[in-house]
């Protein structure tokens, strides 16, 4: 057999990581089995060649093994649990039918918002039912302001009667996802109406999303806001809790997709697509 105490260099260092078990045994076996081997087939080369070579593989495939352990951390494609939602249940423990009704109110919300404020020709229509908050109450247009159609492609709004209210009015045209650009004069605003342009199609579609976005957000708020009332109930175990949770968010989720079905149907609808 092979003498491997003569190997110097980069060989005795292996020979040392082999005999103190710094690499895996098998790793060992292959690099001995292998140094054998060779000078087997050509005595005359020196054994710490041979451990030489060895000491480049055996770093290779000891390297290898460690990033095949790495692969641990790689992400599996589960999927989410589907959470089968139990009226009946959940309103045992909470005022579920409030809750459920603020939600579809939220999307219902959304969709007339779409009917009456972004539509490709509702531009002038829509204004008379904007909403406008004002001195912490919600009025329309048409409560603070005389609406004036001058033409087809103007609308002036008369604020003599509620002065105090057109700052009020023109942070809600702006915000509308109309693309309106009011310009005031003392107590009137201008509204030019936009042409349907590609560049105004982008823009309604854009205001749909951020409608969405508002809406979703207020299903979320509704969906923590009842979570946190469960949460705050002593009288509850944990794992109900938790059950009721999981069944809150699914129910969220389902009003949120509707939603964002309602969006993508308008923005098909703005952008010509349908």
């Amino acid at each position: 057999m092979l003498k491997i105490t003569t190997a110097v260099g980069r060989g005795t260092q292996v020979v040392s990581a082999l005999r103190h078990g710094r690499s895996p045994c098998n790793i060992a076996l292959q690099c001995l089995g292998r140094l054998h081997a060779k000078s087997q087939m050509d005595p005359r080369r020196p054994s710490s060649t041979f451990l030489d070579n060895i000491g480049s593989d055996w770093c290779c495939t000891h390297h290898l093994v460690r990033c095949y352990a790495k692969n641990k951390d790689k992400k599996s494609n589960k999927g989410q649990k589907k959470v089968s939602i139990d009226e009946n249940f959940l309103a045992e423990h909470f005022k579920y039918n409030t809750m459920k009704t603020e939600m579809e109110k939220a999307v219902a919300a959304l969709k007339n918002n779409y009917i009456k404020n972004l539509s490709l020709r509702s531009s002038t229509g829509a204004l008379d039912s904007l909403p406008v908050t004002f001195e912490g109450d919600e009025y329309v247009i048409q409560d603070l302001a005389q609406i004036v159609r001058k033409n087809p492609k103007t609308i002036i709004l008369n604020m003599t009667s509620f002065p105090q209210a057109i700052p009020a009015v023109l942070e809600s045209l702006k915000a509308s996802g109309m693309n309106l650009n009011p310009q005031q004069d003392k107590t009137s605003i201008f509204i030019p109406i936009p042409k349907v342009t590609k560049e105004h199609r982008e823009n309604l579609s854009k205001g749909a999303k951020a409608l969405f976005v508002k809406t979703k957000d207020s299903i979320k708020e509704l969906q923590n806001k009842n979570i946190k009332v469960l949460k705050d109930n002593d009288a509850l175990a944990t794992d109900l809790v938790h059950t009721l949770q999981d069944q809150i968010t699914a129910l969220a989720d389902k009003y949120v997709l509707e939603a964002q079905r309602i969006m993508e149907e308008k923005q098909s609808e703005l952008k010509g697509d349908s």
